[in-house]
Parts: C-alpha cells; structure tokens; sequence
C-alpha cells in the first residue's frame, strides 16, 4: 500500500480526472514524486468503478483503492447490506474479506468483526479504509481464515465466506470445486460458529449444494435490476428441519418472496382462456428459484403455458416480484404481416425466433413503455401488444 496515494494534491488529481483516458495516464511520465502513473490509473479505474456499486466508498474521502479486480468481485452495498441482516448475534468472523464491503455491513450489525485476508496488500487497504470510514469494531487480520478458524481458541456467533471458483469457465460447479473447500471445512465452521453464511454465485445449482451441505436452513437468490447477483446458504448448528428458500430484488424498494422448498411441488392449471388484464414477467430470482407453479397459486394468477413462465390477472399486484404490463391487445402470429408501423420493445418467452430477428422480420420500432411479447399458451404461438406499467 503506497500511502504517497493519499497525498491531498494526488487525491484531488484523481477525483479531477475521474472521467479521463486511464490507459494515456499510465503511460505518460510520473506527475507525483513516489507515485506511478499506472498507480494513479489504477486509483482512477478503481474509482470510477465504484461509482454506483460502492458509493458509501465513492464519496468518503481518502478511500484508498485495490486493483481493478477486487473491486469488481466484491458485493455491491445493496448485497452486502442484505447480508448483514442475516447475521446472528455479537461476533462475526469473515473468512475472505477482500476489500472488506462485506466486513463494513456486517460492522453495523454485530458489535464486533473479524476480516480475514490473506494478500497483505489487500488487507492494508481494508484496514485503512474500514477507520476512514468509522467501522472501529472491525479488526483485519492479514491471515488465512481458515487456518486462523483451526489455531484459535475463540468461537463466534456467526461465520460468512465467499469461496472462489477455481474453474470460472465451467457453467456447472459446485462447492468442491471452490477455493475454500466448504464441504471439507463444513464440520470445522459448525464447532466455531452457531451460524455460517456461505456466498455463491448463482450459477450454482440449489439441488446440488443442498446435496453438498447439512443443516441448511436458509437459501436466500438476490438480485438487483433484473440479474442475479448471488445465493446466499444458511447453515445453523442446531437445525434439522426444512430449507426455507427466500427470493429478494434488491431495487427502489425490497421485494421477497419465501416459501418452504416442498412447496415446489405445487402444480397449477393452465387456463386456454384469452390473457387479458395484467400481464407478469417474474423477476430471475424467482425463476432461479424453480417455483413456478407457486408464482401462480401465491398471487392468484394465471399461467399462460407450463413453459412460459408468463402469468396474467384481471387485478393489478403491485406486490410481485417482476416487471408487470398492462394488456393492450393479442395478436395471432400470421396478422403481423398485415400490420403497419409496429412499435413496442419485443420480448421472447417459449418461442422459436430471437428478438432481434422479430424485430428486423417485422419492422418493429422501440419505444420507451410500449412491450411486444411473443410467447405460446395451449392454443399456440401468439403476440401481445402491452404496455409496462412496474418496471424491476
């Protein structure tokens, strides 16, 4: 950690040139004595990346930022935050830190935090930011967590790790295959800790963890405008019972939508009758969930086809988790051909054509809030002309 960066005159440089050609500064001569310009850049890059993902750390000043890596694998404050509200009572350790966005939320909760992270480089900087920011009952230790969770003697009330895929490019993992091995250290962390929060990224599959891990009471999918962001497994040392699975947008507002994991046996009927009303596009976190027959049976709706996935309502459910349109028409797919000056953002569910093809096929102009969806119910392919009314 070079603290020559912390400089009043390199600050106010960097927040000067938040807007400039990075790759130019770092190859232009040193403007500061004992600071690079890739240093500088990367300050910039780093910077500038936290804009909307960090701004508590964007707008406090003598923030001192990692490389350009850590700042885009770690949570974003609206994930971050949502995690805090899981913790259990007054100690926290985290096992893999990073830059510490984690440990800062969890900070507000418990009265007391443990950052563990083993690049030096990275906890320096956690360390330095976690007292620029006021977070006083984190204390980082420049370690292995695990290793630190083996050597001492000390319990906690809750454990959170985010392990790292050890091969990003396959689509299917599971948490064998991440860096720490949970499964291998799953025993250790129920003797230390009443409560571990394990985060993943949400490719991985919920049956296969769930076949990985025990004493899971809690799996929470978070997403934030329409992506999903993470699961998050809750294990607790006592519990035997069902896994509850909790589905969140974290947006403008908080949405959630729990149920027990049994509950996606639910099945629904599907209706031939003509969709009108209201139509509902389930947010991702929903669909990652599986539930799709609960959808229809939570909020009364109907499901237009078993592979859809798209539900319809004579009343408005401002309440959903998902973008919700108002039904202005339908259309057979052979009238289209007949139709002038098509306008609407096309969407495609359980259709053979993509999007961009429609659009070129059809001569369909976007608009802001106009929708087209071309999708199927029982009695074949169809077009409904909508209008957005609840955005993600």
């Amino acid at each position: 950690m070079n603290k020559n960066i912390l400089n009043k005159e390199v600050q106010a440089y960097i927040n000067s040139n938040m807007n400039a050609d990075v790759n130019h500064i770092a190859l232009a001569k040193p403007l500061f004595k004992n600071v690079s310009s890739a240093e500088l850049a990367g300050q910039i890059a780093a910077k500038k990346k936290s804009t909307y993902k960090l701004p508590t750390w964007f707008t406090t000043n003598e923030i001192y930022y990692p490389a350009l890596l850590s700042i885009e694998q770690c949570s974003s404050e609206p994930t971050a935050a949502y995690k805090a509200s899981l913790a259990l009572g007054n100690t926290l350790i985290d096992l893999t830190s990073g830059f510490g966005v984690d440990s800062f939320f969890f900070s507000k909760k418990v009265n007391q935090v443990y950052s563990c992270e083993i690049n030096e480089e990275l906890a320096s900087i956690t360390a330095h930011n976690a007292k620029i920011l006021g977070a006083n009952n984190i204390e980082v230790l420049a370690t292995d967590g695990i290793e630190f969770l083996k050597s001492t003697v000390q319990s906690f009330d809750t454990i959170y790790i985010d392990p790292a895929r050890r091969n990003q490019s396959n689509k299917v993992f599971k948490l064998k295959d991440c860096t720490p091995d949970i499964t291998e250290h799953l025993d250790l962390f129920l003797t230390k800790a009443k409560r571990i929060i394990i985060k993943t990224a949400p490719l991985l599959d919920i049956s296969a963890g769930l076949l990985e891990l025990k004493n899971v009471s809690e799996i929470h999918i978070l997403s934030v405008k329409n992506e999903c962001k993470e699961l998050l497994w809750i294990v607790d040392r006592d519990y035997q019972g069902e896994p509850k699975i909790t589905c969140a947008t974290l947006n403008i507002t908080i949405k959630t939508f729990s149920f027990p994991i049994s509950d996606l046996k639910i099945t629904t009927n599907i209706t031939n009758t003509e969709p009108k009303g209201y139509l509902y596009e389930p947010d991702v976190a929903l669909l990652k969930s599986g539930a799709f027959n609960l959808i229809a049976n939570r909020y009364d709706l109907k499901k237009l086809h078993q592979q859809s996935q798209l539900y319809y309502s004579d009343e408005y459910k401002p309440e959903f988790l998902g973008r919700i349109f108002k039904i202005e028409a339908q259309l057979a797919i052979n009238e289209l051909k007949k139709e002038k000056d098509l306008k609407g953002n096309v969407i495609v569910r359980n259709f053979p054509e993509k999007a961009e093809t429609l659009v070129k096929k059809y001569k369909i102009t976007p608009t802001h809030d106009d929708f087209m969806l071309f999708t199927q119910n029982n009695n074949g392919y169809l077009v409904i002309k909508a209008t957005i009314i609840q955005h993600y």
